[in-house]
């Protein structure tokens, strides 16, 4: 006789890997291409070439020393799901909780500083480091994709 399956299990948002797959880096495309967006309008179409140049090496720094390596764990992380894992668990929660982190320290940065090209920068910086490291997630998505 088969067990009866519990409540829990119908609500959870089980999918299957390649969802894994897609929505690690589309999460991390979304909102590199908002932050990059709100830093350029915070920076103004007045922005300095230096200020821009600036806040691409950051970015490109933080994407090829710190979240490449996330991006790479993360994507290890799924290839370890069974289809029917919960959408949610694309990131663990100890990730889930910094991104709120993130996000609080945001809005804080915005409460006590004017949004200017300062901010604009940093906001910029880490949009460009965010979308330079979902390549990683897009190129196993393709990946498991073509071996489907």
């Amino acid at each position: 006789m088969a067990a009866m399956p519990n409540i829990t299990d119908k609500l959870k948002p089980g999918v299957s890997r390649s969802i894994h797959f897609f929505a690690a880096p589309l999460i991390w495309t979304a909102v590199g291409i908002m932050l990059m967006e709100r830093g350029l309008g915070w920076m103004g179409l007045h922005v300095t070439l230096r200020l821009l140049l600036i806040a691409l090496l950051i970015g490109t720094a933080k994407s090829l020393t710190v979240l490449d390596k996330t991006a790479k764990k993360t994507l290890r992380r799924i290839m370890g799901f069974s289809d029917n894992t919960c959408l949610g668990a694309v990131y663990p929660w100890k990730t889930w909780l910094l991104v709120v982190l993130m996000m609080s320290c945001g809005i804080l940065l915005r409460v006590f500083f004017k949004p200017g090209p300062l901010l604009g920068a940093v906001y910029f910086a880490i949009g460009w480091a965010l979308l330079l490291s979902s390549r990683h997630g897009w190129a196993q998505w393709l990946n498991w994709l073509r071996r489907r």
